[in-house]
């Protein structure tokens, strides 16, 4: 065997490496290629991106091209390493070129394009998709051959090539974390909307109501001065209005058309008010945020009372409490306000209305009391010391040291809480 031909051995040798190298460059890259990114420059009419979406398509066909291809090159490689090794050295250089070529393959044909393919997936898909799209074409009876043997074995284990290669859906845990994982592509802000909109399913209304004795209604019983002082003072736009007690609801009145009518109307009446008032919508106590905004936007609402099994009423819900829920507070009410109010102090601690939602507290500050028992801080207290506590009692909430600091009647007015040991380290 001449020089020339050892030359022409050793080129081929060279180029059959970098066969392998593309094939496995190629294989890591359409596997891990981001399938979301490329759905979208697909959808946005990137034509690589719809030629590697169609790769995709079927992942056994792909899979068995490459592996073909790959293979392929791999056992002729070796095949002429040997026969340039018997050249040069013998009979000795059937173990040299064993041992040369396992080192080769393994560095320049395997991980080295592996590795790069992992971390720059779309700039090897790409590109190996114009490659492999007219090669599948080309080699189709082969691979069609080698899928139906592979597809009959696979069969025997009841896995189906067509539950293997469909689309799958995120689960809401998923979507979770690739939004956290999305980084500086989505600012944090909207992050923070996106995982509200998220947990909307988890949240019910009795979550958000405001309860019952804090209602601000409209008694049609009383005098007729003393509706008008309410109507002209009254700082919500939309009021509940009953007849002496709150589960005898009338219904609802908004406030702006009361007022005008008013204006318009000088000898404006009692029967005038009641012909305004809008029938009442009740919410059922369990129904989560995601059922309830939808149902406000068919119904064409934008307050309801939600109520138990028995029809009593449990408290009231308006569309702007389930849209704070997603974009954050933006009430002007202030008795809200102060509920949700929190007033930081020098010793780490917060005083915090005892009416303070335990959802709002963890929001606000990043803790993880309860959520599954009682909903306001005064309730978890109770639901702790099982009593009325006095001011100067302390317990702790979830590890969270807790004063008492007053009462009002029968309920925890303030309190002080501070971080536990865990947050304090968490949040310097």
């Amino acid at each position: 065997m001449d020089d020339i031909h050892i030359g022409a051995l050793c080129v081929a040798l060279v180029v059959l490496i970098g066969c392998s190298a593309f094939f496995s460059g190629s294989e890591t890259g359409l596997m891990t290629i981001n399938r979301y990114r490329l759905r979208h420059r697909a959808k946005a009419g990137d034509k690589a991106a719809q030629r590697t979406s169609r790769l995709l398509e079927r992942p056994d066909r792909l899979i068995g091209l490459i592996l073909l291809g790959n293979n392929f090159v791999n056992i002729l490689a070796s095949s002429l390493a040997t026969i340039i090794a018997i050249y040069f050295l013998g009979e000795a250089g059937i173990v040299a070129s064993t041992i040369a070529m396992t080192l080769i393959v393994l560095v320049f044909g395997e991980v080295a394009p592996k590795t790069l393919a992992a971390l720059h997936p779309e700039r090897i898909a790409y590109p190996a998709s114009a490659i492999l799209t007219p090669m599948l074409k080309f080699l189709y009876p082969l691979v069609w051959l080698t899928n139906l043997v592979v597809n009959s074995l696979l069969r025997l284990f009841r896995v189906t090539i067509q539950s293997a290669g469909s689309p799958q859906s995120l689960s809401a845990e998923e979507l979770r974390t690739v939004v956290l994982e999305a980084g500086v592509m989505i600012p944090k802000r909207h992050q923070t909307m996106l995982l509200s909109i998220l947990e909307l399913e988890e949240i019910t209304v009795e979550d958000i109501m405001v309860p019952r004795n804090e209602i601000a209604g409209l008694d049609l019983d009383d005098d007729w001065e003393t509706l008008v002082a309410q109507l002209n003072h009254s700082p919500y736009t939309r009021l509940l209005v009953y007849r002496g007690a709150i589960d005898q609801v009338v219904g609802f009145l908004h406030l702006r058309k009361v007022l005008n009518r008013m204006t318009q109307k000088p000898d404006f009446s009692r029967a005038d008010l009641e012909s305004l008032i809008r029938e009442p919508y009740f919410i059922p106590e369990g129904a989560s945020l995601t059922r309830q905004l939808l149902n406000f936007q068919q119904q064409k609402r934008r307050i309801g009372l939600v109520v138990d099994e028995y029809g009593d009423v449990l408290g009231l819900v308006t569309l702007e409490d389930i849209l704070e829920e997603i974009v954050g507070e933006f009430t002007t009410d202030p008795a809200a306000n102060d509920q949700c109010k929190l007033t930081a102090r020098t010793d780490g601690g917060y005083l915090v209305n005892g009416r303070t939602a335990i959802r709002v507290l963890n929001r606000a500050l990043d803790w993880h009391l309860p959520t599954d028992g009682p909903r306001t801080l005064n309730g978890l207290v109770m639901e702790q010391l099982e009593a009325i506590p006095e001011p100067g009692v302390r317990l702790t909430l979830a590890g969270h040291p807790t004063e008492i600091m007053e009462i009002a009647g029968n309920r925890v007015k303030t309190a002080v809480i501070w971080p536990n040991a865990e947050t304090e380290k968490d949040h310097p």
